[in-house]
């Protein structure tokens, strides 16, 4: 069974850090783009960061620029997101999500959600004092 697996969730104040895992089961992460999304209450779901199948290539959303920072250790099969400086608007569910089946050298990154073909059941992250 192909299977995602958030971990790494919790409480944490404002200006605390977290990271976030993501790991496969019943696949490998080699041949996929994977990316973090989030969703609030009431809010939609949002793009967050994408890493290529090589590591080589990312993005992230404006919001988070210079605070988050996505990894990958294809050996351990496991994505990671650190979240550095965090804000209370940070506070959401992370999910992430594998997209693609690409070659492991691949540069591409998703750009639409619905690129991704495989979700985890998310982690949440609350942000507060």
């Amino acid at each position: 069974q192909l299977q995602l697996v958030e971990s790494g969730g919790g409480l944490v104040q404002p200006g605390g850090s977290l990271r976030l895992s993501c790991a496969a089961s019943g696949f490998t992460l080699d041949y996929y783009a994977i990316g973090w999304f989030r969703q609030a209450p009431g809010k939609e779901r949002e793009g967050v960061s994408c890493i290529s199948a090589s590591g080589g290539n990312t993005n992230y959303a404006d919001s988070v620029k210079g605070r988050f920072t996505v990894s990958r250790d294809n050996a351990k099969n496991t994505v990671y997101l650190q979240m550095n400086s965090l804000k209370a608007e940070d506070t959401a569910v992370y999910y992430c999500a594998a997209a693609g089946l690409v070659g492991p050298g691949s540069m591409w990154l998703a750009t639409r959600i619905t690129e991704y073909d495989y979700w985890g059941q998310g982690t949440q992250v609350t942000v507060s004092s």
